[in-house]
């Protein structure tokens, strides 16, 4: 009675946990979302300067990853040579800063409801990218679950009250650039056997991703700035906790997917949407139309299945492992009783 209590607490508390990372993922993805539309927006902090807010972040983000990894020593660094890294992570930031500069530049012109709306194409983009770049398979019952995600984003997009052309182009820029991105971690890093977390992940992509983005900010941003000069005064508590929050993130989506897994974060994401939405039509006094609603519901029962989709898969893959783990061991046995034989024979 007692072992079996003790396992209860045991299953209980990891459950707890399990839920508590995801509250704190959840909360700081859900913060760092509202406080970059908070900066970005003209009627808001009035700040619209997404290439240089995202260069701020890259830079705060590499001094405290180069902190972590050099001074204090608390994550080991990758091995990685010159050629690797040239050759695998500059492209992932090249990616990576491309896909940060759009999407933060979406809520300047879009509202929090809709950008979510928009982000239920992610499956879409990596699986059709995967296609294309001969890492996912073709299936067309997979193909059929894009589609209905596809329209039930294209209804949500035909009942936005606030439509904007240039914003809607930014976000699925932004998108097609993350999927771009992910695939080509698989190709690039994880085939390699290259493992990053959140910290080295940082420490080596969050540099080059810097440099990237000045090129479109000394053309685009800074001639701007010069002229604003006068007129803005950098508010550190403001932008150093935006920082914050975008660091702590990083460790977030770590210690999520390290401690349950990448599936428990993608369901996770899409109860952070339904908040987002329900945030930004109670507090920021967005309009949600019906039409929007019927359309993200329709994406969502489409991400949903696609999900349990994936699950079910990774459950048929485990479930094969373990016969041929089984005979492996099996086979391994019948050698070592054949050369115990064997010995023993020569004994004799």
């Amino acid at each position: 009675m007692g072992k079996g209590g003790a396992l209860s607490d045991g299953v209980v508390k990891k459950i707890m946990l399990s839920y508590m990372y995801v509250a704190i993922w959840i909360f700081l993805s859900f913060t760092v979302i509202v406080y970059n539309k908070y900066i970005l927006d003209r009627k808001l902090y009035n700040w619209p300067f997404p290439i240089s807010l995202t260069m701020i972040h890259m830079a705060f983000c590499s001094s405290l990853a180069f902190a972590a990894v050099r001074v204090f020593r608390l994550v080991e660094p990758a091995a990685l040579s010159r050629r690797v890294y040239l050759s695998s992570v500059v492209p992932i930031g090249a990616l990576y800063s491309l896909s940060l500069w759009l999407s933060n530049s979406a809520y300047i012109y879009l509202s929090v409801s809709f950008i979510q709306m928009l982000k239920a194409l992610m499956p879409v983009a990596v699986y059709s990218i995967g296609i294309l770049l001969k890492k996912d398979a073709y299936k067309s019952t997979t193909m059929s679950n894009m589609l209905a995600i596809s329209v039930g984003v294209a209804i949500a997009a035909y009942g936005e009250a606030k439509y904007d052309s240039w914003g809607v182009f930014l976000q699925l820029g932004a998108v097609v650039f993350e999927a771009t991105r992910l695939v080509m971690i698989q190709i690039l890093l994880t085939s390699k056997g290259i493992n990053l977390n959140p910290i080295t992940s940082l420490y080596y992509v969050a540099p080059s991703c810097f440099l990237f983005l000045s090129i479109p900010w000394l053309i685009v941003e800074f001639p701007l700035l010069r002229q604003q000069t006068a007129a803005f005064h950098f508010d550190f508590l403001v932008f150093g906790t935006n920082c914050l929050c975008a660091f702590a993130l990083n460790l977030a989506v770590f210690l999520l997917v390290g401690k349950t897994s990448a599936l428990t974060m993608n369901v996770a994401g899409v109860v952070k949407d339904w908040l987002l939405i329900a945030f930004s039509w109670s507090v920021i006094k967005d309009t949600v139309t019906p039409v929007n609603l019927i359309g993200y519901g329709l994406a969502f029962l489409g991400v949903g299945y696609y999900n349990h989709s994936k699950l079910q898969a990774l459950k048929a893959k485990e479930a094969q492992k373990k016969p041929a783990a089984a005979d492996e061991e099996a086979a391994k046995l019948i050698t070592e009783r054949e050369g115990d034989g064997k010995k023993g024979d020569s004994q004799a």
